[in-house]
């Protein structure tokens, strides 16, 4: 029999958050289709190129979860890992052409690299998207991290991100990852002031 669907967005404690608020957690290992690139994302064609080629493959798992393992499930939402040599070009410079980025997709825990890898191959039988080649399967373990929501566009994050760093500073801790974003809105259809944003920093001891 088919169990019902997963919606692992409102059932992960990882994926909740409020707005104003900064919450300390302790985030899971996970797996997660994943592709990088560099530069604007408004800019670089490798950006949307990137999230054509996640889509396609995170449907052909979840199609091959319901039929081979009867478990049915809402694809997760597209996240990104996000770097630079110099953390103000994400607070107040700003300069997305120094940033580094990696898209992702979290997979439930009962889809195996097996299915994936399966996944990936079918995705390119018709009409491969143009970086089908560059998606990979890899677990990350973030740990303790502290996050909160934002609301509204992605170019008024910045004092959202000043208020996660100085908690983290005031705290007496380090910054021990990228910075992690989940996109709960799909910004291709939702207007930017309406964008709501997961914005997720790895923390550990100074």
């Amino acid at each position: 029999m088919t169990e019902p669907k997963a919606d692992l967005k409102r059932t992960l404690d990882a994926y909740q958050a409020r707005r104003h608020e900064i919450r300390d957690l302790e985030v899971a290992a996970a797996r997660y289709l994943m592709i990088d690139g560099h530069g604007d994302p408004n800019v670089e064609p490798s950006f949307q190129e990137a999230i054509e080629a996640l889509f396609p493959v995170a449907y052909k798992a979840k199609f091959a979860s319901k039929r081979e393992l009867g478990r049915d499930y809402v694809v997760m939402p597209l996240e990104g890992l996000w770097s630079a040599a110099d953390p103000t070009s994400f607070t107040t410079r700003r300069d997305k052409s120094a940033w580094d980025w990696t898209l992702m997709i979290l997979q439930p825990d009962w889809v195996d690299d097996a299915l994936l890898e399966r996944a990936i191959g079918a995705a390119g039988v018709k009409g491969a998207p143009a970086r089908l080649g560059d998606v990979r399967v890899e677990e990350l373990a973030e740990g303790r991290c502290l996050q909160t929501l934002h609301v509204g566009s992605f170019d008024a994050e910045g004092p959202a991100l000043a208020r996660v760093h100085a908690q983290i500073e005031e705290a007496g801790l380090r910054m021990t990852g990228r910075h992690h974003e989940i996109y709960l809105s799909d910004f291709r259809k939702v207007a930017p002031e309406r964008l709501r944003t997961l914005l997720r920093q790895p923390v550990g001891p100074a």
